[in-house]
Parts: structure tokens; C-alpha cells; sequence
């Protein structure tokens, strides 16, 4: 009879050859980390996880990241074996088209796979950022003996994590913050692609950790479940997040690779992998084997599951006893359902040729939206006062705090990127984090998870364009809107007046299934009359018509967003009086556009106009589309520099004399064309 420890052992292994073995089917994969981190994976699922396979998205459940996502087969294998909806079937069916074991996990599209990882060092800072959801909605909501929000957030985190700077930003204000319901196990096995992490990587990372606050642990022996629960136990008793750093074998069990950097990110080949299950005592045939004792064995973590969700279910129901409006408050939050009347009666601001910038029209949106939203949090990379971020009458966010609706991220925009994404997807907040425009590059990446993965973060960026003046070229975004755009499934609003700024954020807070840029200015903006051009309204639908100017149909149509809409309307003035019919059109987002219907986007732009001219403070890449062959862009395609912002716009040609002057020169083209 084997003993329970031996019984460890062998699911310990299956989890190994799970995940060799559906490397070696795919021929394509990264088999070194499942069969080192197998023990580690295995101690925090059996032994600390809490989560319910038959119900996910359980809300107080503990959430696992792997932060390393090219070891995606690690947990994958760990999903199949604790009874998630994930068959053996799709792991044998890994990397393939149409499969749910995609190369790296993607949130949304695999049960259980709380964030997408793969780009090094993301997944490490998205746990911040749940643990702040976490611990602001415990602060806010939980009350002596009801304590109703409790997880914690664990994590495998591997040398490349750690060598990413958006890791090191987030471990150093997670360390500032005192998360404590973070634990990471570092899977320390000093292996990169390019051979020994000796090459480039020989930091005393305990030490560096330890200077950023967090409580730094050490296993000797990364496949010891006693040592590595132990450590776990410790962590939970410090109040400080927790680094365990665990010394692993790469490609454990491989008989001539591991340790080596040929088991990282390639098949170790029917021969090797073999050699690996005979070392280990494996039986070679079949492929993908379960055995019944080990299958029996993950089968309890079913209805523990169900257990665990039932006994907080039952606290939930004596919790709305106690505090029947903080639980309604605190499920409404949970399910992301919005209160009613929520946007009833946003900021309206009267008409004002001076203006204000729509940064700080912003601001004040937020802060109408913040007394019946509870859930709006965020902040700035140190820039609240320019970026207008702050929310009056909370404090911010901090370890004495954790009820506070403000962040300082310090300047630190990638890991920003990133917590405001971990925090989206925790749930139960809705997260902002805000920027100049220029530095959207800084936190680029995170950006484009958030659109890959459908996370509902919203991203503020400010002082967008040569507007801002006299900080010259190096601050001045020239090409970053199109490079915004070009992102799939991130919904890109550049509101051209103060009104268009609450619009704005009524559609961003509405919209769940993915992030959203808003754009705003540093320099002030004429508010537009609606009472002589259409409401703003009608920026839910991304383009629309502000006014037809003239006695007939309109000859021409001039488009564009943001600031440059002033110009347009300047110009627009100015040609109906010469006796030229000319089309306003406000285009705040392509894509809200794009999702209209046809006969809608005709309405606007009616295809027998073949006269349209688009003016963008920026690179003109992308308004092709919409200007279509025959159509003109006023453009930048250079970058700027250093001088007040009127001079700026003046000297680049971004006036309404350049406009009304290449209106006139493509009616004229077009008329000589006929």
C-alpha cells in the first residue's frame, strides 16, 4: 500500500508529464517550467488554493497567476486534474487551432485562467493590482465577525518576471502599500534562453525585495511540499507581501536537459522525455496517463470547492442580515451591474468661445460621477494635477488607508498599465489610471493586453497633442493616436468640447467588454453652442453630424476630433460665407463609428461627397479610410516644438486658413475632374 506522500509524489508527476506530453504532441512549447514548478503549482493548489472548478468566478475565491505564461501546460494540467470544464481532450489539443490551450493562457477563453501572461512580468503586477481591489473592498465593506471579502492572490513568478522593469514598479509599491495577501513563489532555477541567468541577471534579488518591503523566504528545495507549505504558512502570518524564492531544476527529471537552457522553450523529444519518465519511475506508454489514485485524489478539490463557495455563501446571507444596504451595495459591485440614475444630470457646460481644456472638464466629471459611482477608483503616475485624476473628499489609497478611492502610482506608467488591469479584472471596482499621452508608449504593452483580453480598463490621457506648448517635441505626441487606434478592441475617445467630455465617460463607464482611451487636451477648447450645432449626444455613436452650413446640400465635408473640431468649425464658418455648402462632423472614435450600421455611417458621410477634408493635430496615418481616395488630411508628420501652443498651431499649418485653403483646392480638383 503506498503511503500518502508517495501518493503526492505521483500526482505531482502527472502534473509533469501532462504537461511534457502535451509539448511533445504540439512538437511546440516550453516543458521546463511545468516539470520544475510542478511541486511548487502543486502545494498552492492542494494545500492554500481556495476556488470552486464548478463555479470560477466564484467572487471570494483565492486567484493563482502564472505569471511565466509560456509554462501555460503547467497550469492547464491543473485545471484538467482539480475538474474544471477543461477535458483531456483540449490538452491534448495544445497550441492547436481552436483549442482552449492556447501557447500562453488568455483570459476569457480558458475556465480558470484568471489574467492573460505571457509577456514576462505582466502577470507579476496584475496581482498587485488585485490585491488592491481586494483590500480596498475589504476595508470598505467587511465589519467585525462579517469578514466577507477575503483572498489572497498567489503566484508563480520566474527569473524573467523579475527581470522585466514593469515587475520591479509593481514590487515596489506593492512593498509601499503593505499587501500582505500577495504570495509568490519564485521559481529561482537560474536558466534563461540564452543559458545561465549568470549572463545578465546577478542582483541579490532577495535583497533587492526585501528593500521594496516584502517579507523574502527561502526553499532549498523546490520539490519539497513540506518546506514549500511551511513557507506559504509564513507568509500568510506576515502583514508584508511575500517573496518565496524556491530553488528549482529546469526540465526536472530530463536527463540530459535539465539545468540546461535546451529545456526552456522547445519539445525535449521522444527520446528525452522517455529517459525523463524512467528516471522518475513513469510508466512510458500511454501518453497523457492519470492514474485512478491520482485522479481520485484531485477529485476531492470538486466538492471542497463547492464546500467553500457554500460556507461563504451562507456568511454572505448572515452578513445581508446584519448590513442589509452594504451587501446590496457590495453584490450590485460584484456583478458589475450599475446604480439606477447613474448618469442622470452630467455636467453640462454652457457655451464659451474661451473654453476650458477638456482635461478639466474631465476632472469634473469624475468627480460627479465619483458620488454615484463608489466603485470609480484610480489615479495618476504623478500627475494628478495635471491629468485632473483626484477624487475630492476621499483620501488615497495607502497602507493606513485601503478605503481610499485615489492612487499614486508614482511614476511608474507600465506597472500602472498593469495593476489598473488586474484591479479591472478582480471586479468590484471600476479603474482609471491616467497619463500624458506621450507615455502611453511607457505602458503600451499593458494597454494592449487590456484590449486582448477584454479587460473594462479605462485609460486617461492628457496634454495630447503640440497643444500642451512649451515642453517641446519630447512631450508632444505626434503619432501615439494612431498607434492607439491601430490596437484591436481598445475604443479610442478624443472628445473635441467640454460636453463631449461627459459623453464620454456616460459611454466608457458602460462599456464592459474592453478598455477605453479617453483623449483630452491640456490648453483650453471652445465649448460649442449646441443650441446652433447637435448635441453631444452623439458621440455614442463615434461620428456625427455637428451642423450643415449653408443654403443647399453640403458640397464638402470637414471632419476631425478633439481640438482640431474648433478649427473646422472656424473654417466652416468662413466658406459658407463665400457660398461653399460644407458639412461639420465631430469624430471623437473610429471605432464606436465603425460598430454603427451602414445606413447610419452613409447618413454622416453620404457616399456621393467625395469632397472631405480631415484635420488631426498628428500623424494622418488611418484617416484614408474615412476621407476615402479623392479626400485631403491636415496633418502633422513631423514632431514639434518648443513654443506656445498658438504659435505651435500656427506654424504647422493648423489653422483654419489651411483648412479653408485645401477645401478650395480639392473642390477645384474634383470639379476639374468631372
Amino acid at each position: 500500500m503506498s503511503t500518502y506522500a508517495e501518493l503526492e509524489q505521483r500526482a505531482i508527476n502527472t502534473i509533469r508529464f501532462l504537461s511534457a506530453d502535451g509539448v511533445q504532441k504540439a512538437n511546440s512549447g516550453h516543458p521546463g517550467l511545468p516539470m520544475g514548478a510542478a511541486a511548487m503549482a502543486f502545494t498552492i493548489w492542494t494545500r492554500h488554493l481556495r476556488f470552486n472548478p464548478k463555479s470560477p468566478a466564484w467572487y471570494n475565491r483565492d486567484r493563482f497567476i502564472l505569471s511565466g505564461g509560456h509554462g501555460s501546460m503547467l497550469l492547464y494540467s491543473l485545471l484538467h486534474l482539480t475538474g474544471y470544464d477543461l477535458p483531456i481532450e483540449e490538452l491534448q489539443n495544445f497550441r492547436q487551432w481552436g483549442s482552449r490551450t492556447p501557447g500562453h493562457p488568455e483570459y476569457g477563453l480558458t475556465p480558470g485562467v484568471e489574467v492573460t501572461t505571457g509577456p514576462l512580468g505582466q502577470g507579476f503586477a496584475n496581482g498587485v493590482g488585485m490585491a488592491i481591489a481586494e483590500a480596498h473592498l475589504a476595508a470598505l465593506y467587511n465589519r467585525q465577525n462579517h469578514e466577507i471579502i477575503d483572498h489572497y492572490t498567489y503566484g508563480i513568478v520566474t527569473d524573467g518576471d523579475l527581470m522585466e522593469g514593469v515587475a520591479s514598479e509593481a514590487a515596489s509599491l506593492a512593498g509601499h502599500l503593505r499587501l500582505g495577501k500577495i504570495i509568490y513563489l519564485y521559481d529561482d532555477n537560474r536558466i534563461t534562453i540564452d543559458g545561465s541567468t549568470d549572463l545578465a541577471f546577478t542582483e541579490d534579488r532577495a535583497a533587492r525585495f526585501a528593500a521594496y518591503g516584502w517579507q523574502v523566504l527561502h526553499v532549498a528545495d523546490g520539490n519539497d511540499v513540506t518546506e514549500i507549505d511551511c513557507a506559504i504558512h509564513e507568509a500568510k502570518a506576515d502583514p508584508r507581501p511575500s517573496l518565496i524564492i524556491c530553488r528549482t531544476h529546469i526540465g526536472y527529471g530530463l536527463p540530459t536537459r535539465q539545468d540546461t537552457a535546451k529545456a526552456h522553450g522547445e519539445p525535449p523529444g521522444d527520446d528525452e522525455l522517455n529517459g525523463a519518465k524512467q528516471k522518475l519511475g513513469w510508466p512510458l506508454e500511454p501518453r497523457f496517463l492519470i492514474p485512478d489514485d491520482v485522479r481520485d485524489f484531485f477529485s476531492q478539490y470538486q466538492l471542497r470547492g463547492m464546500r467553500l463557495e457554500a460556507e461563504w455563501q451562507s456568511r454572505f446571507k448572515a452578513y445581508a442580515e446584519a448590513y442589509p444596504d452594504l451587501a446590496r451595495e457590495l453584490q450590485r459591485r460584484l456583478e458589475g451591474s450599475l446604480p439606477d440614475g447613474w448618469d442622470e444630470a452630467l455636467p453640462f457646460f454652457p457655451a464659451d468661445p474661451k473654453g476650458i481644456a477638456t482635461r478639466a472638464a474631465s476632472g469634473k466629471v469624475i468627480n460627479h460621477l465619483a458620488a454615484r459611482l463608489p466603485e470609480l477608483i484610480g489615479g495618476s503616475a504623478d500627475l494628478a494635477p495635471s491629468n485632473n485624476t483626484w477624487i475630492n473628499g476621499s483620501p488615497a489609497f495607502q497602507k493606513e488607508t485601503p478605503e481610499g478611492r485615489n492612487f499614486h502610482f508614482g511614476v511608474r506608467e507600465h506597472a500602472m498599465g498593469a495593476i489598473v488591469n488586474g484591479m479591472a479584472v478582480h471586479g468590484g471596482v471600476i479603474p482609471y489610471g491616467a497619463t500624458f499621452l506621450v507615455f502611453s508608449d511607457y505602458m503600451r504593452p499593458a494597454i494592449r493586453l487590456s484590449a486582448m483580453s477584454h479587460y473594462a480598463s479605462l485609460w486617461l490621457f492628457t496634454h495630447d497633442s503640440i497643444g500642451l506648448g512649451e515642453d517641446g517635441p519630447t512631450h508632444q505626441p505626434v503619432e501615439h493616436l494612431a498607434a492607439l487606434r491601430a490596437m484591436p478592441n481598445l475604443m479610442v475617445i478624443r472628445p473635441s468640447d467640454a460636453n463631449e467630455v461627459s459623453e464620454a465617460w456616460r459611454v466608457a463607464i458602460q462599456h464592459r467588454k474592453g478598455p477605453v482611451a479617453v483623449i483630452l487636451t491640456r490648453q483650453a477648447v471652445p465649448v460649442l453652442d449646441r443650441d446652433l450645432y447637435a448635441s453631444a449626444e452623439g458621440l455614442s455613436r463615434g461620428a456625427y453630424v455637428l451642423a450643415d452650413i449653408g443654403d443647399q446640400s453640403p458640397e464638402i465635408i470637414l471632419m476631425a476630433s478633439g481640438s482640431e473640431v474648433s478649427l473646422i468649425v472656424a473654417a466652416g464658418q468662413r466658406l459658407a460665407a463665400e457660398g461653399i455648402n460644407v458639412r461639420l462632423v465631430s469624430f471623437p472614435s473610429w471605432e464606436l463609428f465603425a460598430e454603427q450600421s451602414e445606413s447610419y455611417r452613409n447618413l454622416v458621410f453620404p457616399p456621393e461627397i467625395k469632397a472631405r477634408v480631415a484635420v488631426e493635430a498628428g500623424v494622418s496615418q488611418g484617416w484614408e479610410r474615412w476621407v476615402g481616395s479623392a479626400g485631403k488630411i491636415v496633418s502633422i508628420e513631423r514632431y514639434g516644438a518648443s513654443a506656445p501652443y498658438k504659435t505651435l498651431f500656427e506654424q504647422y499649418n493648423l489653422t483654419p486658413e489651411q483648412i479653408i485653403n485645401v477645401s478650395r483646392e480639392l473642390l477645384w480638383q474634383l470639379k476639374e475632374a468631372e
